[in-house]
């Protein structure tokens, strides 16, 4: 049974060393699950947001934030489909399902 990786984001600082982490946990195999919440869903506008996308096993965006950020909730992000647009339900789950957790 593979490791799994859940990466909790919520600034917009990080977004290099969210992919780095990305792609060094995948590359050991790892199931990575990555969760934007807060001002951390603007840089699912950012171009190397959708790369991410490709790399993760699951990227999703907490809509309630994107929307609080002024985006269009209709606008999802390129790399994402709306049931990626999803609630604070996403980072329990990397918390109760995943065996390591980052928050950046």
């Amino acid at each position: 049974m593979s490791k799994s990786l859940g990466i909790f984001v919520t600034t917009t600082d990080n977004l290099s060393h969210v992919i780095g982490i990305t792609k060094a946990a995948k590359a050991k195999g790892s199931n990575v699950k990555v969760f934007f919440t807060w001002k951390a869903t603007n840089l699912s506008k950012d171009p190397a947001f959708p790369g991410l996308c490709e790399i993760a096993d699951d990227v999703s965006i907490c809509v309630d934030s994107y929307k609080k950020q002024g985006f269009d909730i209709e606008d999802v992000p390129e790399g994402l489909t709306s049931k990626k647009m999803a609630t604070q339900a996403q980072h329990g789950i990397m918390i109760e399902d995943f065996d390591c957790y980052l928050s950046l």
